[in-house]
């Protein structure tokens, strides 16, 4: 962190007045020698990583005089958090998400002096629910999922061993899902988009979120321990290479990485949707969501190539772009022009955005 130490040194010291924050403009000896040195820090998202990896590559070739960009993949909740630490050298310049920040996220940024923040949509994924080829196939929904992977489904004892004791449809092969932690932004959709819309196919559940909200989020979200549901940490690949070694299991991930092993895995329909690419762009595949970055728009004066990074993306995330040809969803055409004119104008994100979501 030597460079980026150097870098922010530039700046001088950070000197909180009231809300206002002022960088005092000292500057250092030789800075300017070393200015080539500063690079940009993005964590987070397991399932954002390689693509935000292609748009790094893109960059270093497009600027040869600038050091490629660290990209960590923390995990979304992970990566946020370290985002929204403070500023400074040792904390992350971005944060990719595969969900969009909660509004108790802002205000841990806010509180932390990270209250300048660009928020970019870059693209669409799916939440996939795969096995190997020719192995297990199941036609899911948000209701059969969220019975078979809910601790207490409907505030009721789990008892489900089989599909079959789910769905009587399925076949009797016993619950055996491979999926993210906790901390990732993939299990946040998956109980967004899945499990909170199999919950809420009970009325009761339904009316529980009105008088006990807290109650509500624990039985509709949290997903059981007992081994039908295994954490594979963050990596989306070891899900992969877990399915594709058991045919009776089945994987969930980002749609990204069950393109790039279409050859290996098969896509298992919800509610007779295939998880494809023109299914996702149009929301008609019920695990789809957005994918984001977030920026730090006080880095942008000691990380030169931090606005060029984002530009790089605005660049990349189109139809026939680098990043459609690795399995990335495009955003629509009124999307793209909405989030390059962020790039153009640094709009800042509020409060009252992710509120109104």
């Amino acid at each position: 962190m030597a460079h980026r130490t150097l870098a922010f040194s530039t700046f001088g010291a950070v000197i909180k007045l009231g809300t206002a924050l002022v960088f005092a403009g000292a500057m250092v000896s030789g800075c300017s020698e070393n200015s080539s040195a500063q690079s940009v820090h993005a964590v987070g998202s397991s399932t954002v990583y390689p693509f935000a990896k292609v748009v790094a590559e893109n960059f270093s070739r497009s600027n040869p005089d600038m050091p490629s960009p660290l990209i960590e993949s923390t995990g979304t909740g992970n990566g946020i958090q370290l985002f929204c630490s403070g500023l400074g050298p040792n904390t992350p310049d971005m944060a990719n998400a595969s969900r969009r920040m909660k509004p108790s996220e802002f205000d841990a940024c806010s509180a932390n002096s990270v209250d300048e923040v660009i928020e970019l949509q870059v693209g669409l994924d799916g939440i996939a629910f795969a096995a190997a080829r020719g192995g297990i196939m199941l036609n899911l929904s948000p209701k059969t999922v969220y019975e078979a992977l809910a601790e207490r489904p409907y505030g009721k004892a789990q008892t489900a061993k089989t599909w079959a004791d789910v769905d009587p449809a399925l076949p009797a092969d016993p619950i055996l899902v491979y999926g993210p932690p906790s901390t990732s932004g993939t299990r946040d959709a998956l109980k967004e988009l899945v499990l909170e819309v199999g919950c809420a196919s009970n009325p009761a559940m339904e009316a529980l979120k009105e008088s006990n909200p807290d109650e509500h989020r624990q039985i509709c979200t949290e997903v059981r321990d007992d081994g039908a549901y295994v954490d594979q940490g963050e990596q989306d690949n070891l899900i992969v290479q877990k399915i594709i070694g058991n045919p009776r299991a089945v994987g969930v991930f980002g749609y990204s990485y069950m393109e790039e092993n279409s050859d290996k895995v098969q896509g298992l329909p919800m509610d007779g949707v295939e998880p494809t690419y023109e299914n996702i762009s149009s929301f008609a595949y019920p695990g789809a969501r957005a994918m984001y970055v977030y920026v730090k728009k006080a880095h942008m004066r000691a990380i030169p190539g931090l606005e060029d990074y984002m530009k790089e993306w605005v660049k990349s995330w189109g139809k026939t772009g680098p990043l459609a040809r690795i399995g990335m969803v495009a955003m629509p055409e009124s999307a793209m022009a909405a989030n390059a004119a962020k790039v153009q104008s640094m709009t800042l994100l509020t409060r009252a955005e992710l509120e109104a979501e």
